[in-house]
């Protein structure tokens, strides 16, 4: 065998599977497809790297909504405690900012993506950018291939190596049986082949596709006989069709620490986030918006409808029978001046004025010239601004791939896959997917640790 390992792609999950291997003594080498390694890394967190999150881990895998349950195991072993210290010992420090987030405390991705690359060459972990894998192989022993007209060809060893889609021809082989399956290496684009005990796909998913995801391992794992399950954008904007959206009345104002609602066709609520957000020309953006996207994007599927409906509320911590008192009061407390002046300051003036618009009402009024009514409508508003959401921005521009390889085709603790030995998955390829917030960076590092920990120790005795 040319390795011991090899770790197919350089994103967070792939530099941490090979530095987890190479330190178990394993011979690793990494392939990428791009020219430099930890693309994804070096612009994550707006440029300063959410390295990952302090949260207990119960409550981090809360935060991991998309089968966070699964990565016990891993966390067990490696967890975000580990994942600080790990970083500290390369020489970068970390610290903690809002909801539990880590960066280094330099706020640049580069020094991240640096010790990593800098610990890989202190383990002579070979590499080699601009090496697209066209397949991986497979070896079959004492065996055959039955192909699409019924023919049988036997043969003592048959090496499956099945890139892309492509039309099926008349010979072409639609199936494999045998007693003993397992990896045996991969092939580039190029035409080099590399052999190795384990192969780690760690080529992310079909999201930020600038940094080399562009979905090439689903049709690897398929080739192993593993399930895709459905792939849909997570993390993701929102688009809209109403009115004011298309004419951007709001465009570019961002509302703060805001809850979110996410209701059903009756207007009971699905999901709640509380966060920051911020209208765009075609719809809503902010981590609060981007946390409710996926839970959209279920409900537009669940109940067939054209749109699903989101409410805004910023006053989260205020009932709404609450807010109309305090609405009453303040206008009360200067009868004579126009509302939109004693009303200042509860929220951005561009939005308080955009909600006098929504229910007619001028903001000129004083308090003698308003109704119970009229302030009544504005407390509901405040709390429960809603817009129709028609869908999200396309998979290519969300920031996580939810679905997947079948976690039940996985071993969670090894990563290993049930179904091929030697062959491991990490990163976003699995269907793992979580919120923005270091939770999906989190989930990289992990499950590319316990995959080279695995790896290694499966072949280096």
């Amino acid at each position: 065998m040319d390795f011991d390992v090899i770790v197919v792609g350089g994103g967070p999950a792939g530099l941490m599977a090979a530095i987890a291997a190479a330190e178990q003594g394993a011979h690793v080498l990494l392939l990428d497809k791009g020219d430099k390694l930890g693309r994804k890394l070096a612009i994550s967190g707006g440029g300063r790297c959410n390295v990952t999150n302090a949260m207990p881990i119960d409550e981090l895998i809360k935060h991991i909504p998309g089968n966070g349950r699964f990565l016990h195991s891993a966390l067990a072993a490696f967890d975000n405690q580990d994942i600080i210290t790990f970083f500290k010992n390369l020489g970068v420090e970390l610290k903690e900012e809002d909801h539990g987030r880590m960066f280094p405390v330099s706020n640049d991705a580069k020094s991240v993506v640096t010790a990593l690359l800098n610990k890989m060459r202190s383990l002579h972990i070979s590499v080699r950018t601009n090496s697209p894998v066209q397949t991986v192989l497979y070896s079959t022993h004492a065996c055959g291939v039955k192909t699409m007209n019924g023919e049988k060809l036997y043969s003592e060893a048959v090496i499956v190596a099945v890139g892309g889609k492509s039309v099926p021809q008349t010979g072409s082989p639609v199936g494999v049986t045998g007693t003993s399956n397992r990896v045996i290496g991969v092939k580039t684009r190029s035409g080099e082949t590399y052999y190795a005990n384990s192969v780690i796909v760690s080529v992310g998913g079909k999201s930020v596709p600038n940094t080399g995801s562009t979905g090439d391992g689903y049709a690897w794992a398929k080739a192993a006989g593993h399930t895709i399950t459905e792939l849909y954008p997570t993390e993701v904007p929102l688009t809209s069709e109403e009115s004011f959206i298309k004419e951007k009345t709001l465009q570019g104002l961002s509302l703060s620490d805001v809850a979110v609602t996410l209701i059903n066709p009756k207007g009971k609520a699905i999901q709640t986030h509380r966060w920051d957000m911020l209208f765009t020309h075609f719809g809503l953006s902010g981590p609060a918006i981007l946390r409710l996207s996926q839970f959209v994007v279920k409900a537009l599927k669940k109940f067939k409808t054209k749109d699903v409906t989101v409410l805004i509320d910023v006053k989260p911590d205020v009932r709404e029978e609450e807010l109309v008192q305090n609405l009453h009061h303040l206008a009360e407390s200067d009868p004579k001046k126009a509302v939109k002046n004693v009303w200042k300051g509860i929220v951005p003036e561009r939005y308080l004025l955009f909600i006098f618009d929504q229910i007619g009402l001028s903001p000129d009024r004083n308090f003698h010239e308003l109704s119970k009514e009229d302030i009544r409508q504005m407390a509901k508003m405040l709390k429960g601004f809603p817009v129709r959401i028609s869908g999200t921005l396309s998979i290519e521009k969300a920031f996580i791939t939810g679905g997947g390889v079948s976690l039940k085709e996985v071993n969670p603790k090894t990563l290993e896959s049930k179904l091929m030995p030697g062959l491991y998955f990490c990163g976003e390829i699995l269907d793992i997917h979580g919120y923005t917030g270091g939770y999906n960076i989190t989930s990289a590092f992990v499950t590319g640790h316990a995959a080279g920990l695995a790896a290694a120790q499966s072949y280096v005795h």
